[in-house]
């Protein structure tokens, strides 16, 4: 019998569309801050439990690799399109169609352009949250930031 727990994605869509809006009309602060921290709790517990008995990854580039191809698949379903470097220390993980995202566009009352990038800009704000606390675990120091172009 298979015991593991799972979450529809559109559960997960609703949640966090509603996070953002409470947050935007609470007051708080910003949503994405907000979103970014869960995020990076939930991106430390998930690795752990993926690489539980794991040798350590012995440098940086295995640790990103992991998380493009093993990480992002388990959360995504898909690895990553396109992993860039410009062997100094920076990545660039390129997902072409994000699952996240597809469901974002303008509506039919006219909601502009702008209003739709911001809202995907605190939607990316989780999954940046649970890439930089996944690579944080795995002794990679780093800052993640997202862009939805």
């Amino acid at each position: 019998m298979n015991t593991t727990r799972q979450c529809a994605e559109s559960c997960l869509d609703l949640l966090i569309l509603e996070v953002i809006r409470s947050y935007n009309n609470s007051g708080r602060p910003p949503a994405a801050a907000a979103l970014e921290a869960v995020g990076f709790r939930v991106g430390r517990q998930l690795i752990e439990r993926m690489t539980c008995g794991r040798q350590r990854f012995s440098d940086q580039l295995e640790a990103i690799k992991f998380v493009c191809k093993e990480f992002w698949a388990e959360l995504f379903r898909k690895q990553i399109d396109n992993l860039k470097t410009n062997h100094r220390g920076v990545f660039v993980l390129q997902d072409n169609r994000f699952r996240w995202l597809m469901r974002l566009a303008p509506d039919a009352a006219g909601e502009a352009k702008q209003d739709v990038h911001k809202l995907a800009q605190e939607y990316l704000a989780f999954p940046c949250g649970l890439v930089q606390g996944a690579l944080c675990t795995l002794g990679v120091n780093c800052s993640v930031t997202a862009d939805s172009s």
